[in-house]
């Protein structure tokens, strides 16, 4: 029997996102500020487009267009070896650079969804996320519930932390993730997409880590999930996370997994992507 399209393995994941609404995952990290953004002043430049994970030491790339993958990506290709272990980027800084660490001691490489309050607060952290060889995302500015915004604060959550971005590393980052949401409504995509993102990176297994079930909870809810083409939801700034990270990454081992960035996973059946993102003029 042939294997599955591509195209036919990835129409899945936008269907499996698509009846999927916000305010679930990581809304432990429900912004506090009553302050609001300003409205948004035009979509940040983009980085050029790349087919592969940044080697450390580098310069980082910016967002890439997948031809025939959906908008909304919540897993990638079914048929190959590869999982990719996203991080929401907000918390401890200390225990972000020993989780990245770990990561590096197993040859694994991961993505990082930051929010734009914690680079302020840690903007070291962005290079040594790239110079480890990971790569780093957009997960809004203020991790306000940003599917529930007006289109103009929604747009501004999205380029207020891409500006963040591209003025540390030079690109507005790879991929971008709602916050407080699985994945991103028909609106929040349409946004992302003018901010310079053609994709919205969603998961298809939830390690409910951020409600620290403790180590042993992390490792079972990854490792009972997980399958080729994965894309993993795990935090920054829970220790239980980090704890449960070796059993993590030996159990894929044990299945024949690795553990790559987003960007390397949608590549990982030979397909390259176009030379870089589109760019839309819808306001929502």
């Amino acid at each position: 029997m042939s294997s599955p399209s591509r195209r036919d393995v990835l129409r899945s994941a936008s269907g499996a996102v698509a009846a999927t609404t916000c305010g679930v995952g990581c809304g432990h990290h429900a912004d506090s500020s009553s302050s609001r953004p300003a409205g948004p002043t035009g979509p940040p430049s983009s980085g050029a487009a790349s087919d592969r994970a940044t080697p450390a030491g580098r310069a980082p790339r910016g967002p890439v267009r997948f031809p025939g993958l959906p908008p909304r990506i919540a897993h990638g290709p079914r048929d190959g070896s590869a999982v990719a272990l996203t991080f929401h980027g907000q918390g401890d800084a200390e225990l972000a650079r020993s989780l990245l660490s770990e990561a590096e001691r197993a040859g694994a490489r991961v993505t990082v969804l930051a929010v734009g309050t914690w680079l302020d607060e840690h903007p070291e952290m962005a290079r040594r996320v790239l110079d480890g060889g990971h790569e780093l995302g957009n997960h809004t500015m203020r991790h306000r519930a940003v599917c529930a915004l007006p289109a103009d604060e929604a747009y501004a959550e999205i380029t207020e932390c891409a500006d963040r971005l591209r003025r540390l590393t030079g690109t507005i980052g790879g991929w971008f993730r709602p916050s407080q949401a699985r994945t991103a409504t028909d609106l929040v995509t349409r946004l992302a997409a003018r901010a310079g993102y053609p994709h919205v990176l969603s998961y298809d297994v939830d390690s409910l880590d951020f409600q620290d079930p403790g180590p042993d909870a992390v490792r079972d809810a990854v490792l009972g999930q997980v399958r080729a083409g994965s894309v993993v939801s795990l935090h920054f700034g829970h220790s239980g996370t980090l704890t449960a990270l070796p059993a993590v990454l030996d159990g894929l081992r044990r299945r024949g997994l690795r553990a790559v960035t987003a960007t390397e996973l949608m590549h990982s059946d030979g397909v390259a992507a176009t030379a870089g993102p589109g760019r839309r003029t819808e306001t929502g």
